[in-house]
C-alpha cells in the first residue's frame, strides 16, 4: 500500500495538472510543455533524470527509467498523455480547467483521460523514493504529447527519433483498465484491457459531371456517394473473435452461470443479450465497424458538383484489416474511391502472461469483491505506437468507482471528474503491482 503523502499527493497532482490547460485541437494546435515540465519536476524531486524531448516546439515529452535490481529482466514501459480534448466551459457545472476538489471529487478535463494516471505514477516513483525502493525490472516512464491527434509529435516521434529510450521493453502498461464496471445486479467488474481495435478513418470521394441543377445527370457526384455511404452504414459486419475478446466472454458467462457456445454467431449474440450491461464492454469489438460521420459537397443549391467528400471512422479488429480493406472495395463500388485519413493497427495482447496475473492480483488485493476481466478496447491509445518497438500492451490505470459513476462516458465528456478515493485506490493498486512486475 502507498504512504500517506502519496496518496495526498496523487489528488494534488492530478488538480495541479488538470490547471494546465493542454487542450489538443488538431492540427498542431497545443502546448503541452507546462504539463510536462510539472512531471519533469516531480521526477526530479524523486531523485529521476528526466529527459525532455520535442519534435515541434512546445510539444515536450517526458521520458525516464527507473533501473531494476534484476539487469536481466525485460523492462516494462509505464505510459500516460499530458494532452486532453476541448471542453466548452458554459457547459459544465465547474470550469474544466480549475482542478476543483468539491465533495470528495476532482473535477475537470482530464480527471480520467489521463491526468489522473499521470499523477499515480508520480505520486508512486515520489513514494518509492522516500522508501528506498526499487522495482524487479527496470521501468520507463513516458508522459506523451498528442495522444490525442495523430501522435506524430508524441508516441509517435518518440518510436521513431528516440527507440533507444525504449531498449529492452517488452511490455508495456497504459491507459484505459482496472476501474470499477457496476453491472447494475451488484456485481463489480474490473476488465483490463488486452487489446485494441485498429483505426481506420477513411475519406470517400465520388466525381462526376457538373451541371446545372434543373438538367438530367445520370453521373451526379452526390447521388453516387450518398449511396456509397448508405451501404457503408447500412452494412452487419460478421463476427469475429479475437483472442481477447473470447476470454472476455468465456469468463463473462462464468461469472453469470451461463454456458457459453462461443463458434456461433448467433448464440454470441444471445450471450450479449443475457449479459445486461456488461455487455458493453465486449460487444463494441466482437466486429468490425464503419460509421460514416460527414459529408460534403456542393456549393450552390443551384449547381450538381462535380465531386462530393464523405468521412467514415472505421475500426477493425486484430487480423481482420484484410477483410476491412476488401468489404470497403465491396461497399464503396466503381463510383468512389476512398483512402485512409488515418490508419493506425489492431493490437492484442495474451492473457495468460504473468503480468497479466499479478495486474489481476493487485485489483483483487483492494478489492476482493472484484471481478477482473480482460477485455478489448474499441478504440485507441499511445499503444499503437510503442508497438512498433516489439513491445506488448495492456490497459491498467486502476480507479474504484461508485455505483452511479459513469466512467465510461465521462472520457471526453462534460463534467469529467474523479473521486479522491478513487485515486486513493488506484496509486494504492499500482504501487502493489509495480513492486512484483
Amino acid at each position: 500500500m502507498a504512504d500517506a503523502q502519496a496518496r495526498d499527493e496523487v489528488v494534488r497532482f492530478t488538480s495541479d495538472l488538470i490547471r494546465i490547460d493542454t487542450t489538443n485541437r488538431g492540427g498542431g494546435d497545443c502546448r503541452e510543455r507546462p504539463a510536462a515540465e510539472y512531471a519533469a519536476a516531480r521526477l526530479a524531486d524523486a531523485g529521476i533524470e528526466p529527459t525532455l524531448l520535442e519534435r515541434t516546439p512546445g510539444r515536450t515529452n517526458v521520458v525516464a527509467r527507473i533501473p531494476g535490481t534484476d539487469p536481466s529482466a525485460d523492462a516494462l514501459l509505464l505510459h500516460g498523455h499530458l494532452d486532453v480534448v476541448p471542453a466548452e466551459a458554459a457547459d459544465w457545472t465547474v470550469h474544466p480547467f480549475s482542478g476543483e476538489i468539491r465533495d470528495g471529487v476532482v473535477w475537470g478535463r482530464g480527471a480520467v483521460d489521463m491526468k489522473n494516471m499521470d499523477a499515480m505514477i508520480l505520486a508512486v516513483v515520489g513514494a518509492w523514493a522516500r522508501q528506498g525502493v526499487r522495482p524487479r525490472r527496470d521501468l520507463v516512464l513516458a508522459f506523451t504529447a498528442d495522444e490525442e491527434a495523430s501522435a506524430e509529435d508524441g508516441a509517435g516521434f518518440l518510436a521513431d527519433r528516440h527507440a533507444a529510450l525504449f531498449e529492452g521493453c517488452t511490455q508495456a502498461v497504459g491507459e484505459s483498465g482496472a476501474f470499477t464496471f457496476h453491472d447494475g445486479a451488484g456485481r463489480e467488474i474490473y476488465p483490463i484491457a488486452a487489446g485494441e481495435r485498429g483505426t481506420g478513418w477513411l475519406r470517400l470521394t465520388a466525381r462526376g459531371r457538373a451541371g446545372h441543377g434543373s438538367k438530367v445527370n445520370r453521373d451526379n457526384a452526390v447521388t453516387r456517394l450518398a449511396a456509397a455511404v448508405a451501404r457503408i452504414g447500412e452494412h452487419e459486419w460478421p463476427l469475429r473473435l479475437t483472442p481477447t475478446a473470447r476470454a472476455a466472454l468465456t469468463e463473462l458467462a462464468a461469472l453469470y452461470g451461463i454456458e457459453p457456445a462461443l463458434d456461433d454467431p448467433d448464440a454470441v449474440d444471445t450471450l450479449l443479450k443475457k449479459l445486461g450491461p456488461a455487455a458493453s464492454l465486449v460487444e463494441a469489438t466482437v466486429r468490425n465497424s464503419a460509421n460514416p460521420t460527414m459529408l460534403e459537397a456542393g456549393y450552390k443549391l443551384n449547381v450538381i458538383p462535380g465531386e462530393a467528400v464523405a468521412h467514415v471512422d472505421g475500426r477493425y479488429l486484430w487480423g481482420t484489416e484484410d477483410e476491412f480493406r476488401a468489404t470497403l472495395d465491396e461497399l464503396t463500388g466503381p463510383d468512389v474511391n476512398w483512402e485512409f485519413r488515418h490508419h493506425s493497427v489492431a493490437l492484442q495482447a495474451p492473457v495468460d502472461t504473468p503480468l497479466y496475473a499479478r495486474m489481476r492480483a493487485a485489483v483483487e488485493e483492494f478489492a476482493p469483491e472484484g471481478h477482473v476481466v480482460p477485455y478489448c478496447m474499441s478504440g485507441g491509445t499511445d499503444a499503437k505506437q510503442f508497438s512498433r518497438l516489439g513491445i506488448t500492451a495492456y490497459g491498467f490505470a486502476p480507479l474504484k468507482l461508485p455505483e452511479g459513476f459513469d466512467y465510461q462516458a465521462l472520457f471526453h465528456g462534460v463534467d469529467e471528474r474523479v473521486p479522491v478515493e478513487a485515486l486513493h485506490f488506484g496509486v494504492d493498486v499500482l504501487d502493489r503491482f509495480l513492486r512484483t512486475a
